[in-house]
């Protein structure tokens, strides 16, 4: 009682002393507060600025980058659009020279045809396309001897200084499509001539076609899509055109490049950019060309950015927020996780032992009572068989065969003690000049070999041609080449391969025995060389060949590096010095 009282006395003498000292300085938490403010705002700051000016830049470049993309896309988009309607005009205007061409084959063509003649060849022209006006016949001297259509007084007009026709006689192709011209009619049309032999004379057969009508044709075939519209020629002349724009033979104030076939580009029109693309004829040299204002033609690149911007703040805001809450609740935890850190290593130090015997116990408990088991098993059925009081038909091969069976337990059970002897007494053997490639062969060219070959495991051997003999312990360095290659075909499942490779380099002899099995995670790879972990099924190994394996290599002076991927297979690595006979003798 009397010492219980003076410890007493002591503790509360100690803590007295203990709260005075508190009062002299501020309260310890007070400055753990102060300390965690400073930290929590150094820290947001550059949590922020760690994050958002990365993003802020990702932001302009992206930004750059789909207004560059986006305008290029769009550019290409209307010139696809220009090239699509050039080859519907190109596929009209050919559509329109065949049908002029039929005329020719008509049965009975005559070369002064009636006006019933020619009335009949302007009906089959305009079942074809109503933008035929008329058409006409004219003999070898240009003059148009049949003509059917809205303007009789052509009959019978000389067209030989016509441009059309002295082009079509001059040129070799057997068809012309002319420029938009005025004519003896006096009202804007085009021509498609063609010229063909009858009777071994020369006679050209021509038909127009109304600008409005063909215009009307096109941009119904296109509705939607082209809103603004034009053909010019080379000279930049309208041909075709929307009539609220502008008329035919009226000057555009745009002219393509003709170095291009097709393309798109910006320019200024009436103080607004719009974005024009065109597209060369192939029938005839005029250009398609396609207006779209800005506003329309970069549609989607505005609507891009505007969700880029709305992104971008949704982003900084859900930043802001989550570097605040995190780093609150980080740090108001940092102060209990800091105190009880040391006690916390510790406690997973002293599992992480508890975790390493278990283990080792548990391999040993299974791996001994197994064979343990089949003996006693064994025993009895042999101690039945010869007790004259249990009536057992049995003969003297059955007895044989159960001594056999704990004979084989017997065995199992001494491999794993000298497994055990060797990975904890690391005895070192007898070391003597020996070659690797002769230890590999041996171990492959016999039962090893057969056995891969019926598994479909090929085997394929990369030796290092000159390589030395090096100062080792065979029957040591054999068991584990043995091992590793064992493992190697344990690891495959089905057809595989194992690769062998030797080489030696700067002091040091590498072996490689490299699979294509079923490959290891990582957390598998951290624990293979421990006692007793197999990653094989119960009953096919004993946990302790690669255990033991490292050992005999590091008492050789050695290591063992491993490379594996699940599903890629696995390479084991022996690297071990190359201390030759000849070293040592002129060591000693």
């Amino acid at each position: 009682m009397t010492k219980k009282s003076e410890t007493t006395d002591e503790t509360k003498e100690n803590r007295s002393a203990d709260a005075n000292q508190r009062d002299k300085s501020p309260p310890s938490h007070e400055r753990t507060r102060s300390y965690f403010r400073r930290l929590r705002l150094r820290l947001q700051v550059w949590l922020l600025i760690g994050y958002a000016l990365p993003l802020g830049l990702l932001v302009v470049y992206f930004q750059f980058q789909f207004d560059f993309h986006l305008k290029k896309s769009a550019k290409l988009q209307l010139t696809t659009l220009a090239e699509s309607k050039r080859n519907t005009i190109d596929l009209f205007l050919q559509e329109r020279v065949l049908d002029l061409f039929n005329l020719f084959q008509s049965q009975g063509l005559d070369p002064s045809p009636t006006p019933d003649e020619m009335q009949r060849y302007l009906q089959n022209l305009s079942r074809a396309s109503d933008a035929f006006v008329d058409v006409g016949f004219f003999d070898r001297e240009g003059l148009q001897c049949g003509y059917a259509g809205p303007f009789p007084y052509l009959q019978g007009r000389d067209y030989s200084e016509e441009t059309w026709a002295k082009q079509l006689l001059e040129e070799e192709r057997d068809f012309l499509i002319s420029d938009i011209y005025l004519g003896f009619r006096r009202k804007p049309h085009f021509t498609i001539a063609a010229k063909h032999l009858l009777g071994g004379q020369q006679y050209m057969m021509r038909a127009t076609i109304d600008p409005d009508k063909f215009f009307l044709f096109q941009h119904n075939i296109h509705k939607g899509k082209v809103a603004d519209w034009a053909l010019v020629n080379q000279q930049g002349t309208y041909q075709i055109v929307d009539p609220s724009r502008a008329r035919p033979l009226t000057q555009s104030d745009y002219i393509p490049p003709r170095s291009l076939p097709a393309g798109a580009e910006e320019i200024v029109q009436e103080g607004s950019t719009v974005l024009v693309s065109y597209a060369w004829l192939k029938e005839v040299p005029w250009a398609i060309i396609i207006r779209q204002p800005l506003q329309a033609a970069y549609a989607e690149m505005y609507r891009i950015r505007r969700m880029i911007i709305a992104v971008t703040g949704l982003l900084l805001l859900l930043i802001i927020s989550a570097t605040i809450i995190t780093t609150n609740r980080l740090l108001g935890q940092a102060q209990r996780i800091q105190e009880s850190r040391r006690e916390l290593q510790s406690q997973l130090f002293q599992a992480s032992k508890l975790v390493a015997v278990g283990e080792l116990a548990a391999g040993v408990a299974h791996e001994i009572n197994n064979p343990l088991a089949i003996i006693a098993a064994g025993s009895g059925l042999v101690r039945d068989m010869l007790d004259p009081d249990i009536p057992l038909d049995y003969s003297p091969e059955e007895v044989r065969e159960e001594l056999d069976k704990i004979d084989t337990a017997v065995y199992r059970a001494r491999n794993i003690t000298q497994s055990l002897m060797k990975f904890v007494s690391r005895g070192e053997g007898t070391p003597v000049a020996t070659n690797v490639h002769m230890i590999l062969d041996e171990i492959l060219d016999g039962v090893k070999m057969r056995e891969f070959q019926v598994s479909n495991i090929e085997v394929e051997r990369n030796y290092d041609p000159a390589m030395p003999e090096i100062l080792l312990d065979p029957d040591q360095i054999r068991q584990v080449f043995l091992n590793l290659i064992n493992n190697a075909g344990d690891a495959i499942e089905g057809a595989g391969k194992i690769s062998l490779s030797t080489r030696h380099d700067d002091g040091v002899v590498e072996v490689a025995i490299t699979d294509t099995g079923k490959g290891m995670t990582t957390e598998q790879m951290g624990k293979i060389f421990l006692p007793f972990h197999t990653t094989k099924e119960v009953g096919k190994g004993t946990g302790l060949g690669l255990s033991v394996s490292l050992s005999i290599v590091e008492a050789m002076g050695g290591r063992i590096e491993m490379q594996s991927m699940p599903g890629m297979g696995s390479s084991f690595t022996v690297i071990l010095p190359a201390r030759r006979p000849e070293q040592v003798a002129s060591e000693e």
